[in-house]
């Protein structure tokens, strides 16, 4: 097999993100996504049940900011 390149099969993965990457020291949260810092640290390497739990979870979040 030397020589020989398998593609490999690539998933996108939705995130929230909007390129406004600043966190918020009052509410812990990103300004641009509503993310912690924990939750951006691990997005590509969480469980899509996780991140769908996340994302379920963003809209209260925003709306609570201020």
């Amino acid at each position: 097999m030397d020589g020989i390149v398998e593609p490999v099969p690539v998933r996108m993965i939705d995130s929230p993100c909007v390129n406004i990457c600043v966190m918020d020291d009052a509410t812990g949260l990103c300004t641009g996504c509503a993310r912690t810092i924990d939750e951006i640290a691990g997005w590509t390497s969480g469980s899509a049940a996780w991140r769908d739990a996340v994302m379920a979870d963003l809209p209260g979040r925003v709306g609570s900011r201020s």
